[in-house]
């Protein structure tokens, strides 16, 4: 009975992680792209 709630909030969780993987990577794609470096999460130095 309880088991149904869990795993639907483990599946919820494991989406939006997987969300934040997914934008890190585009946004540091997109930052490489414009000649930029990732430091602490922010792009130094694009153009």
């Amino acid at each position: 009975m309880l088991f149904r709630p869990i795993r639907t909030l483990i599946v919820i969780v494991i989406a939006f992680m997987a969300g934040l993987l997914f934008e890190r990577s585009r946004i540091s794609d997109s930052c490489a792209t414009a000649g930029g470096t990732m430091l602490a999460g922010l792009c130094r130095g694009a153009q």
